[in-house]
């Protein structure tokens, strides 16, 4: 069979779709580039949504249980997919749209590689959530001490500034060295990461997480009276026990002298 249909393009998946539907007395099989993007897709895309959905319950779990929030978990995963579409977006306009071609010297074919943004969103997202871990548990241990959102905010940031930012430049070091390969993959999955952990070690962590969780104050660590009590029997915490409550005056009357 001879078509004029670019393989690699809408028009070929949907071209392979139609032929593999044809009904036919005789067993027949599609191959060619077309057919290998369909079944790549289909074997990397199929159980996508499943997925996703297991790294996000498990990212929740995990964070309810260290903070005892409903907000502050759905924060993370929000801010940690508006970093991850930041950086499949420039790749995108650099390698399938070829603006960077002549800087980091590599032919443009209009497309990404299937397995890519799988790659990018596993290691991205899982470097992007220790980083949260970092900034999150210095604010929840000094919210626990002094109950004080604002403060603990701002502490929580000064503490772990550095150290998120060391991690950050250590990790783009090594990242940014693969986009010096003159493998393109290479080169896209290198230049990739480095984008995403620089992004997400200063603008997310760095501005738009502190900038949250200020606004929503004490509202971070709400959470159902059932859910509070679930945290409290199995939660994680660091901090050696509740903030003691300040004495009451009816107490201080009653000290000796």
């Amino acid at each position: 069979m001879a078509t004029d249909v670019e393989a690699v393009s809408p028009a070929g998946e949907q071209l392979v779709d139609e032929v593999r539907a044809l009904d036919s007395s005789v067993p027949f099989l599609v191959a060619g580039p077309a057919a290998d993007l369909v079944d790549s897709k289909e074997a990397i895309f199929g159980l996508m949504a499943l997925a996703l959905l297991i790294v996000a319950v498990g990212t929740f779990v995990l964070l309810f249980l260290m903070t005892g929030s409903i907000l502050i978990p759905i924060k993370a995963i929000v801010l940690n997919i508006l970093s991850l579409g930041a950086t499949l977006g420039a790749m995108v306009w650099i390698f399938q749209d070829g603006h960077g071609a002549d800087l980091l010297d590599f032919t443009a074919t209009g497309t990404l590689d299937t397995t890519m943004p799988i790659l990018m969103f596993c290691i991205a997202f899982g470097l992007s959530m220790d980083y949260e871990v970092f900034l999150l548990s210095r604010i929840k241990e000094e919210h626990d001490r002094t109950g004080d959102n604002t403060a603990s905010v701002a502490v929580g940031l000064e503490h772990t500034g550095r150290i998120v930012t060391a991690a950050a430049l250590l990790l783009s070091i090594v990242f940014v060295a693969f986009s010096t390969s003159g493998v393109t993959f290479i080169k896209m999955f290198g230049l990739g990461l480095t984008l995403a952990v620089v992004m997400d070690a200063t603008l997310i962590r760095g501005a738009l997480v502190p900038a949250f969780m200020r606004l929503a104050g004490e509202a971070n660590w709400w959470a159902p009276s059932w859910l509070r009590k679930v945290h409290d029997k199995i939660g994680i915490s660091e901090s050696a026990g509740p903030r003691p409550e300040p004495a009451s005056a009816s107490n201080l009357s009653g000290e000796g002298v």
